[in-house]
């Protein structure tokens, strides 16, 4: 997959996620990564940090955890 199409599909797929919790964790995460050096990024993080990370993934994939994109857009519709 070039870099076009990882870029691509990564904005897609964070277009599927509503849960802003999981979002903001994400942000977070990308924000660590375009600061880290040499790709050492996960052996930078505390255990307790890649252990949320990876709660926070597996989470990702239960619908109860999900906000329809509907509700969202409505709630911050002044925004968009």
């Amino acid at each position: 997959m070039s870099t076009i199409e990882l870029k691509t599909n990564f904005h897609k797929l964070i277009d599927t996620f509503n849960n802003e919790s999981v979002l903001y964790k994400f942000y977070e995460l990308l924000l660590k990564a375009k600061d880290a050096k040499n790709n050492q990024l996960w052996s930078r993080l505390t255990k307790e940090e890649q252990e949320e990370l990876i709660l926070i993934e597996k989470e990702s994939h239960n619908d109860e955890n999900l906000i329809k994109h509907s509700e969202v857009s409505k709630k911050h519709k002044k925004w968009l």
